[in-house]
C-alpha cells in the first residue's frame, strides 16, 4: 500500500523568496508564512529538512561577475545562507518547533557542525534540520546542496518551493502561452536547459532516482498539499507518466 504522504523531505527555498517585495534582505511577513508552513507540516508527524539560499542577501556567482575571485565570493554566499537559516529558526521556534541549524562550516557559536548521522538522529526526533552554508565547498550552488543532503540523510522526496506553479517550457513571466509540465524527466530537464536546479542538482537527482517536485510555495496551503502526495507543481523523475 502506498504511503498517503511523504515520511522525510527536504524543502529547497531560494533566499530571494524570502526577500519578497523587497530588494534585498528579509522580509518579516514572508519569514512568518513560511514558518507556520513548516510548522504545519510538522505537526503531521513529518520529518522535515531545509536548504535555504543565500541570494536575498549576497549571489558568489553574481560577485564573481564583477571581478570578485568566486572561491571567495562562494564562501560569502555560504555566510548568507546562515543569516537566512538563523532567521527561520527563531521564527520557528516562536511557533514551538524544535529546530537545529547544522552548518557545513564550522561556527560554534552558531549551529551544530554538520554530521550526517547527528541530522538523521535529530530528523527521528522530529526536530526540523536547517543545513545552512551550502555544501562547505565554494563552486557548489545551494541547489547542490540540497540534493547531496536529501540523499544523505534518505529523503523521500526534494521540494523546490518556489514563486511560480511549477516547470514551464518557457518563462512564464515573458510568455503568457507558456505551458507547464505535470511530469517530465530529469533527461528532459537537463536537455531542454529547463530552469530549475543548477545541472549539478539534477544529475545527482537523475542518477540516484531521487524525484523532484516543484511548485509554488508562496500559496497558502501548497506545501501541506505537495506532502499529502496531492497533484501540485511539477513532478521530476527517471520515468515520468507523461515525459
Amino acid at each position: 500500500m502506498t504511503p498517503s504522504r511523504y515520511r522525510r523531505i527536504l524543502l529547497k527555498i531560494s533566499g530571494e523568496m524570502l526577500a519578497g517585495t523587497q530588494a534585498y534582505g528579509i522580509q518579516p511577513d514572508i519569514l512568518h508564512t513560511l514558518a507556520e508552513e513548516i510548522s504545519e507540516v510538522v505537526k503531521m508527524e513529518v520529518e522535515v529538512a531545509l536548504v535555504i539560499g543565500g541570494g536575498n542577501i549576497f549571489r558568489g556567482i553574481a560577485a564573481s561577475a564583477t571581478g570578485m575571485e568566486r572561491a571567495s565570493a562562494d564562501y560569502m554566499g555560504m555566510l548568507a545562507t546562515m543569516l537566512n537559516a538563523l532567521a527561520l529558526q527563531n521564527a520557528l521556534e516562536k511557533r514551538e518547533i524544535t529546530t537545529r541549524v547544522l552548518s557545513a562550516i564550522e561556527m560554534r557559536q552558531l549551529a551544530e557542525g554538520y554530521i550526517r548521522r547527528r541530522a538523521i538522529r535529530h530528523l527521528e526526533k522530529k526536530r526540523v534540520v536547517i543545513f545552512a552554508a551550502g555544501t562547505g565547498n565554494p563552486y557548489f550552488t545551494t541547489d547542490t546542496a540540497a540534493a547531496l543532503r536529501a540523499m544523505e540523510i534518505g529523503a523521500d522526496v526534494i521540494l523546490k518551493g518556489t514563486k511560480v506553479n511549477g516547470i514551464y517550457d518557457s518563462d512564464p513571466v515573458t510568455n503568457p502561452k507558456a505551458t507547464m509540465f505535470e511530469e517530465v524527466s530529469f533527461l528532459t530537464v537537463l536537455n531542454k536547459r529547463l530552469k530549475v536546479m543548477d545541472s549539478t542538482a539534477i544529475t545527482l537527482c537523475m542518477d540516484n532516482k531521487l524525484p523532484l517536485i516543484v511548485f509554488n510555495l508562496s500559496e497558502t496551503g501548497n506545501l501541506k498539499r505537495v506532502v499529502n502526495k496531492e497533484k501540485i507543481g511539477t513532478l521530476v523523475t527517471t520515468t515520468p507518466k507523461h515525459p
